[in-house]
């Protein structure tokens, strides 16, 4: 759906997860095996996964400034359990939180979530406010203040049914 770029260092896996389900055809892409494995799932993680991905979808509409599109449980919740070690570079001395072990998905999107919080880019993560969408897409706009995925689709629709509302 988005036309745009994609998100910076770990966040691009978060907003890849969320876009795995086009909400207006309802395609899932976790569905499928080989997309599964693009995420080191087995269909035992998909259940998991899924509310992973709506709870983050909840979280990038509050970035947007809009409600949660349904009752999800908390983000917090879903990654207090994710097992993160601290790593320290020997070179520089550098240290960021990185999964531990194999790296579950849950470990792997709080490890993105703590390097996004760092770097200040946490909230450009959004979800399109498109009710028919809610793509997550990562807000390059100056202000910060980005409301649809694509400006050409998402946001001509809104634009459009504004226009119409008013009679003209």
């Amino acid at each position: 759906m988005s036309e745009r770029w994609p998100a910076p260092d770990g966040l691009e896996l978060i907003r890849t997860l969320v876009n795995t389900l086009d909400i207006e055809t309802g395609a899932d892409s976790l569905d499928t095996p080989e997309n599964r494995a693009c995420f080191g799932l087995t269909e035992d993680g998909v259940p998991g996964a899924r509310a992973l991905r709506e709870s983050l979808r909840a979280t990038l509409l509050a970035h947007a400034g809009h409600p949660p599109h349904r009752a999800v449980t908390p983000l917090g919740e879903l990654l207090a359990e994710a097992p993160l070690v601290v790593t320290v570079d020997r070179a520089d001395g550098s240290a960021a939180l990185a999964p531990a072990g194999e790296g579950s998905l849950a470990a792997r999107v709080a490890a993105a979530v703590a390097e996004a919080l760092l770097a200040g880019t946490w909230t450009r993560l959004k979800a399109c406010e498109a009710a028919d969408c809610h793509w997550a897409y990562y807000d390059r706009s100056p202000a910060g203040r980005g409301r649809w995925c694509s400006m050409q689709v998402c946001g001509a629709r809104a634009k459009m049914r504004r226009y119409r509302a008013k009679g003209v």
